[in-house]
């Protein structure tokens, strides 16, 4: 018993314990006496801040101004400055570029035919590494044209021309300064774990009030979304460069502005282009969810499919994303890697025979594209469509397997999802926030306590703690079989390599995977509800969980696994006793990322019929409604940036543990 108390799973039952007998207590009083200010905080000492949110956003449209002009003119003049530029890449990747409006316009020149556009990313692959990498994605851009995706693929193409060029520049430049001034760093930090964890669809309609529908609000949300990562690799990047380049730098002379455009940054580019892969992918992530606000393109495909129940059409649109974005992926990583090559010798031919070769074609395809229109636009009649395949395999397995799905669904609803949502739902918010306050408090001190007692506090006097509670328990039930399922993998993937690359291969594609096309199969296959929304949840946050086990495994010293070796362990004992607990704090981080997934994607699920914040912040997109949606989106945010520090601060205790 000592030995328990030493270890503190007292602490941990004794909580548990606590929670669960109010719960069950609080849940049946609740029943019998309608006492729902146990579990409900009382109406009347309720914030109502979304009253206050939409009114401050309403008087900044309508009012607000800044000596020589409104807010309105400021939100207009950017909106001009995006506009500009996008409608540009547009023109020249599919609509040609034209003088006049409507129907008397005339054409001054066409678009990029489909030919040149294929040779142009295939020589880009080519530059970026080798002939491989440039089959690769000449393959999947001629993907796109054989099977009718071409139009809204280079719709979605011009917008990540667009996006990703800003969220790169503000991410770099807000980096930089974050690097260079510690009060910028300390200001940045809370407004980045904000943008990473408010749900997308919580600034959707300020975004709207702001902007407007079209293209433009659907860019500036995009770029809201997909900067923090470039910001943080920024300064993780400059951070990481080696002390003796900058000593080298000042001993030379240099000025602080050399020795950061000279020194730092060049040093730093190939972790900074990690941080460009890491924009394009979320920005490719985003498609789907800015088309709700015009963006069009793959996206507006995707989404129409979803309201029509379309299996084939969905799936076809979101294959081609998926593919789109493992050409970029690629593309972008290989200039990651890129090692630095002395210049060519010649005249600018010899210097840059790919970048020629590119343009005769353009110009060759541009010439004989008024001749043969087959050049310019791939024919319709040469297109492929595989959307019957997928209407009808989707229909096959529901008819053959609709039992076997039914069951699993049964016994998984009765003996896991309905009783952990029993316990959640019972729990008094009082206790609630103290409960959350002395985990904090157990793993990260009294500052992490106090923040979770206040986090909790406010969504408990928004009014949406009952909300908050199926949020928590459909997060927890997801990411604990993600775990359950994602660890034993990554496992297998580190010990056996053959095995690995087909696993983190396969994790590859689930991560390209927009978000929304994993609810097209599971409303086929399992109808709405919250089983649907776990086992679409869980295949979109499985990723992390194999990665970072798989990783962990890796990363164990040789030194250390030669000793267990020699001191007699057999292989499983090594697993055991050597490399799991080393690899602990990588696996905690993979929790954390799995956590962070998981409540991304559950805001998604309001779609398929879930009861928990995400309806909330999707209901107020749907009725305009910018505050609800700002306080729910909060809410998301609040509870995600307490799962975050609670589990960074068990990494953290465990790297100390084990002297890493």
């Amino acid at each position: 018993m000592r030995r328990l108390a030493k270890s503190g799973y007292v602490f941990w039952i004794a909580l548990f314990a606590i929670t669960w007998a109010l719960s069950t207590f609080s849940f049946a009083l609740y029943k019998a006496l309608d006492a729902r200010w146990i579990i409900r905080f009382p109406k009347q000492w309720q914030l109502e801040l979304d009253g206050k949110i939409s009114t401050f956003l309403d008087w900044l449209v309508e009012s607000a101004g800044f000596y020589f002009f409104s807010f309105r003119d400021l939100t207009r003049a950017i909106a001009a400055v995006i506009e500009a530029p996008y409608q540009f890449f547009r023109n020249l990747l599919i609509e040609g570029f034209s003088s006049g409006i409507g129907e008397t316009a005339t054409q001054i020149l066409p678009s990029l035919s489909w030919i040149a556009v294929i040779v142009c990313v295939t020589a880009i692959g080519r530059y970026a590494r080798n002939w491989k990498l440039a089959g690769l994605v000449g393959a999947c851009f001629l993907y796109l044209a054989v099977f009718g995706q071409w139009e809204s693929a280079m719709i979605t193409l011009a917008s990540i021309l667009i996006a990703v060029p800003i969220g790169v520049v503000g991410g770099g430049f807000l980096g930089i300064a974050a690097y260079r001034f510690e009060w910028v760093n300390r200001a940045l930090r809370p407004i980045l774990d904000l943008m990473q964890t408010v749900p997308v669809f919580a600034y959707l309609v300020p975004i709207l009030i702001l902007f407007g529908f079209g293209p433009v609000a659907a860019l500036v949300a995009t770029v809201i979304y997909a900067m923090p990562p470039m910001v943080r690799i920024t300064i993780i990047s400059l951070q990481s460069v080696p002390d003796e380049l900058l000593e080298a730098g000042r001993m030379a002379g240099c000025t602080q502005r050399q020795i950061m455009w000279k020194v730092l940054v060049p040093s730093a580019t190939p972790t900074l282009m990690v941080g460009v892969n890491q924009v394009i992918m979320l920005s490719l992530n985003m498609v789907i969810i800015a088309s709700m606000i015009g963006a069009g393109g793959l996206g507006f495909d995707v989404l129409a499919s979803l309201r029509r129940l379309d299996i084939g059409g969905g799936i076809e649109a979101g294959l081609a994303i998926v593919v789109m974005a493992i050409a970029l992926d690629r593309a972008s990583q290989a200039f990651a890697e890129r090692k630095y090559q002395a210049a060519l010798t010649g005249n600018f031919f010899q210097r840059h025979p790919l970048a020629v070769s590119a343009l005769l074609v353009v110009l060759g395809t541009s010439a004989l594209g008024v001749v043969i229109p087959a050049i310019q636009t791939y024919p319709d009649s040469w297109s492929v469509t595989t959307g019957p395949f997928w209407t009808d395999a989707m229909k096959w397995v529901n008819i053959n397997f609709f039992d076997a799905f039914e069951a699993i669904k049964v016994v998984i609803l009765q003996w896991l999802l309905l009783p952990v949502k029993g316990f959640f739902s019972g729990i008094p918010w009082a206790w609630g926030i103290i409960a959350m306050g002395l985990i904090g408090w157990r793993v990260g001190g009294w500052t992490l306590g106090l923040m979770a007692v206040l986090m909790m506090a406010f969504i408990a006097a928004s009014g949406l703690w009952a909300k908050a509670m199926v949020t928590i328990y459909l997060c927890g039930v997801s990411v604990f079989i993600a775990t359950v399922i994602g660890i034993p993998l990554g496992i297998w993937a580190a010990e056996k390599p053959r095995a690995g690359k087909i696993i983190l291969g396969f994790m590859d594609t689930l991560q390209t995977l927009p978000s929304f096309v994993y609810l097209i199969p599971v409303i086929m296959l399992f109808r709405v509800g919250d089983f649907s929304a776990m086992i679409a949840v869980v295949l979109y946050a499985l990723a992390p969980a194999v990665r970072y086990a798989a990783h962990g495994l890796r990363e164990v010293p040789e030194q250390i696994i030669e000793a267990g070796l020699m001191a007699g362990c057999t292989p499983r004992q090594i697993l055991r006793r050597i490399k799991l607990p080393l690899a602990t704090p990588h696996l905690l981080l993979g929790l954390n990322q799995t956590t962070m997934l998981a409540l991304s994607m559950l805001v998604i699920t309001a779609l398929v019929g879930t009861r928990d914040l995400g309806q909330e912040v999707y209901i107020a997109l749907t009725k305009a409604n910018a505050g609800a949606g700002i306080v729910a989106g909060l809410s998301v945010a609040f509870i995600a940036i307490i799962a975050d520090r609670v589990v960074n601060a068990l990494a953290e205790k465990q790297r100390k543990r084990l002297g890493l």
